[in-house]
């Protein structure tokens, strides 16, 4: 992916955040740690290296590419935290300021998104298109389908390529299908309440097998990395296209 016509330009960093904020609205969402720019570098910009997670391995690809911005899903600050910059908090924020990068990180604010966010992206991988919301702040989508189970696990894994692990409910004709990327497990009751046949969600935690089998709604578990790459590039590709600087999405492969 990029955003290269001539060539790269630059841009004003102060400007790029501007431009993301207004699109993606953090300040609407109650979330554990800090959207938007969360580690200061260089005042102008001209390649965006995008990927779902600020882990070591991703800021050194990206710096191999020649990225003096990153822009990702999952930043440095996670729940539970204490903030002291020791141990792998340490490598990650040194490496970047060694080399002056800006790293821009949105977490629900992306995940929301009603058309570049992981949800939204994830639902046109798979040919589902949201007609309303549900849960906690509405980070869940849900829409009509009209498929087996065996049929949108097939595709959830084709999609995806990984294998979804599959709690079945009772087997009915999947009419309406949610979904919410990441670890939202938790929102799988909201899913039922809201007339779901079938819920996907990135993880699955133990109350949730009880849940399908008592409720008969199924539950498709696909991976927190695999169901969340796609939000993070394409809202870079808005950015590079707003401000002609270059773009690369960077996968880091990640099992969970």
């Amino acid at each position: 992916m990029s955003g290269l016509g001539k060539g790269p330009q630059l841009a004003e960093r102060d400007e790029i955040e501007k431009f993301l904020n207004a699109m993606l609205c953090p300040q609407a969402f109650e979330d554990y740690g800090p959207n938007g720019l969360q580690v200061e570098g260089r005042r102008e910009v001209r390649r965006i290296a995008s990927g779902v997670t600020a882990s070591l391995a991703f800021i050194d690809a990206a710096l191999a590419t020649g990225a003096d911005s990153l822009l990702v899903h999952h930043g440095l600050f996670w729940r539970g935290q204490d903030g002291r910059l020791t141990g792998w908090l340490k490598q990650r924020v040194k490496r970047l300021m060694d080399h002056d990068l800006n790293l821009f990180a949105y977490h629900l604010p992306l995940d929301a998104h009603a058309e570049f966010g992981n949800n939204a992206q994830l639902g046109a991988r798979l040919g589902l298109a949201a007609d309303a919301r549900f849960g906690a702040q509405g980070l869940g989508f849900i829409g009509p389908a009209a498929c087996s189970l065996e049929a949108l696990a097939a595709k959830v894994g084709q999609t995806l390529q990984r294998a979804p692990l599959v709690l079945p409910g009772d087997g009915r004709e999947i009419r309406r299908v949610a979904w919410c990327t990441g670890g939202a497990q938790g929102l799988f009751e909201a899913a039922v309440a809201a007339g779901a046949d079938a819920y996907l969600s990135g993880e699955v935690s133990e109350p949730q097998a009880h849940l399908a089998r008592e409720t008969g709604v199924a539950y498709l578990a696909c991976g927190h990395h695999a169901s969340e790459r796609y939000g993070a590039p394409a809202v870079a590709a808005q950015v590079a296209a707003r401000f002609g600087v270059e773009h690369r999405f960077i996968e880091i492969d990640n099992p969970a």
